[in-house]
């Protein structure tokens, strides 16, 4: 059980440290105004600035009204349902990585498809070829895009 007052608290954190972490980085490439105009990190390092000073606000909203934030916000069952929807999608990312895209898109929606979905097994398959060489030819030839490779790829040539 997740109440509202902890994902306040961890969204705020997390925000802060994306903005930090933006701050950090525009630092390297020069912030300010230079001889042809602003630094090419200006514009980062201010977004940055903002993001952290409104997760800042919001921390302190949130540690203020506590007591009007203690409503559960994700109970068992609805968590379930999160992880239902996420686990497949790091499995995805997990395979993509392994396998390269194209077979990792193949077999995330054929699965996704047949369990989540209902789908039978032999139209989830073919949706999921389907989708993966539709996005290899798009990508890959159309538009020129370099897909992550995977050791399929690499046995048919497709380098």
């Amino acid at each position: 059980m997740i109440s509202r007052f902890s994902a306040e608290i961890g969204t705020a954190i997390a925000t802060a440290g994306l903005g930090l972490t933006a701050v950090v980085g525009s630092l390297e490439y020069g912030v300010g105004w230079g001889a042809a105009g602003p630094e090419p990190g200006t514009f980062p390092f201010y977004i940055g600035l903002l993001v952290t000073a409104a997760s800042l606000v919001t921390l302190a909203q949130t540690v203020v009204g506590r007591a009007a934030l203690q409503t559960v916000l994700v109970d068992r069952i609805q968590g379930m349902r999160v992880a239902s929807f996420f686990g497949p999608m790091v499995l995805f990312v997990i395979a993509s990585l392994l396998l390269g895209l194209c077979v990792a898109t193949a077999l995330y929606l054929t699965f996704v498809m047949w369990l989540q979905g209902g789908y039978r097994i032999a139209i989830s398959a073919a949706a999921g070829l389907t989708a993966a060489i539709f996005f290899y030819f798009v990508l890959e030839v159309g538009f020129q895009v370099p897909l992550l490779k995977g050791p399929f790829e690499a046995a048919l040539g497709l380098y």
